[in-house]
């Protein structure tokens, strides 16, 4: 891509709702079982079958947009969407067309144009002779799948570049799972995102000639896939060839991407309402109740950590989009003992260092009080930092009160004698204490380093710094 055009993005973002039972029957929900167990004769388009709203997803639907912003229709209607293939039992998928659940709203600077609730299709699992391979020669449907509760999320065209729209899926992805909707698993399929890309000369206000890239399985891919359909676009329009609308695929592997169809090939689904589902009403009672189960979401969180507790961008979004790791810090803030946010929010990644990235620390042996007192006891120069990370990596392996083990290693601050272990360390390198005293400050590193193994990390290395230049006569 080059400045000469500027990328157009907009995302058609579905989500497999975590409820019991499938949109409209009793069929219960299932990933890894056993191929066609979770089926009936309503998921499998059976004569005379009528579908029943369930009404846990509804109020799934309605929190994810609340959350968003987005304005609730009083009334919404079914329609069937028509198209034949095999994992389409029924011959149509009942969704939603003109008159949506959820108009509207934002998610950070992107837009939403519509949230609406369908049924998901069965799954088409293609095989060869032995297994599941590339460029198989059989497909089984499994029925499973076939009715699962989708969340449809459609974004308007805000996006400029394909690191934009990684970043606010991500965001998208833990206010989802925040909000306890879904499972938002892109590898188990419970979440999965198309995306129409276009180019137009910068600056302009027209949109280009769109593209569809479908079946992106991982964030990273997605990403990809959209900077290789940039590039190829960009390229078109720069030799004087035109872009043609079609459904792309991008094949992660190869970095290739292929056509699937072409907007001639494009289906007429032929929507019309659902004759056997009544509207859908919105009741005050049903908004009331989904209100009720939206807390603090990650952008909210991360504006508050950042406003209340002055953390950093870095820190407040790690904190926002790992909840336990925000719960955990806010309540090592409360137990406080002396150390303020910022050195507490410190301590954190070196705590998750230690017990493993993807571990709550809540479950660890390390309390939020402890890390709290370890925290303020470095502040206040009890222990040297170097002696607090030892007395952390012990923390994680037993537990206990920092405290006592700094009393029982003799970990404790060492400020006598320090005066004389300086003198030591200048007379052992004079050519480092030379440069030091003729303006080389970063020279004092091997100085420092000698201090701090004489004293076996005990020292504190500001006051230990301040010394040498004392010494020195800087």
């Amino acid at each position: 891509m080059t400045d000469t055009y500027e990328p157009v993005i907009g995302l058609e973002i579905h989500v497999q709702l975590k409820t019991r039972t499938k949109m409209f029957c009793g069929c219960e929900l299932s990933f890894g079982d056993p191929r066609n167990i979770h089926t009936c004769s309503v998921c499998l388009g059976l004569p005379g079958a009528l579908p029943v709203i369930n009404a846990r997803a509804v109020h799934f639907g309605l929190m994810i947009g609340l959350a968003l912003g987005s304005e609730i229709a009083e009334r919404s209607l079914f329609h069937r969407k028509n198209y034949f293939y095999p994992d389409l039992p029924k011959g149509y998928q009942i969704s939603q067309y003109d008159v949506p659940l959820c108009s509207g709203g934002s998610l950070g600077e992107v837009r939403i144009h519509r949230v609406h609730l369908e049924e998901d299709a069965a799954k088409l699992d293609h095989l060869g002779q032995s297994g599941r391979i590339h460029g198989a020669d059989r497909s089984i449907v499994d029925f499973n799948r076939g009715g699962t509760p989708l969340v449809e999320i459609v974004t308007e065209p805000d996006f400029g570049s394909p690191e934009q729209v990684r970043e606010w899926l991500t965001l998208l992805r833990e206010s989802l799972r925040q909000l306890d909707v879904s499972d938002v698993d892109m590898s188990q399929g419970s979440l999965r995102c198309d995306a129409n890309v276009s180019v137009r000369p910068a600056g302009s206000d027209t949109l280009g000639t769109k593209t569809e890239l479908k079946n992106m399985n991982s964030f990273r891919f997605l990403e990809s896939g959209i900077r290789a359909e940039i590039d190829r676009q960009t390229s078109l329009l720069q030799n004087g060839e035109s872009v043609v609308q079609e459904t792309l695929h991008f094949d992660p592997v190869s970095g290739r991407l292929t056509s699937l169809r072409s907007k001639e090939e494009a289906h007429d689904y032929r929507y019309f309402p659902e004759p056997d589902l009544l509207p859908l009403v919105a009741t005050r009672e049903m908004l009331d109740a989904a209100r009720a189960e939206i807390g603090e979401l990650p952008a909210e969180r991360e504006a508050r950590l950042g406003r209340e507790h002055g953390l950093g961008p870095e820190l407040a979004r790690l904190f926002a989009f790992r909840r336990e790791l925000g719960d955990y810090f806010e309540r090592a803030v409360a137990a406080g003992d002396g150390a303020g946010p910022v050195e507490i929010a410190n301590w954190i990644p070196q705590l998750v260092e230690r017990i493993g990235s993807d571990a709550d620390p809540s479950e660890s042996q390390v309390s939020p009080e402890s890390l709290a007192t370890l925290a303020s006891m470095v502040k206040a120069k009890e222990i040297s930092r170097d002696a607090g990370r030892e007395v952390l990596t012990l923390l994680v392996s037993e537990g206990g009160d920092p405290r006592a083990i700094v009393q029982r290693e003799g970990l404790g601050a060492l400020s006598d004698g320090l005066g004389e272990v300086v003198d030591r360390a200048l007379a052992a390198d004079p050519d480092a204490a030379a440069q030091v005293r003729a303006g080389n400050r970063r020279a004092v590193g091997p100085l420092v380093g000698y201090v701090m193994r004489e004293t076996k990390g005990r020292a504190d290395g500001g006051e230990v710094t301040k010394l040498i230049f004392e010494r020195l006569g800087i």
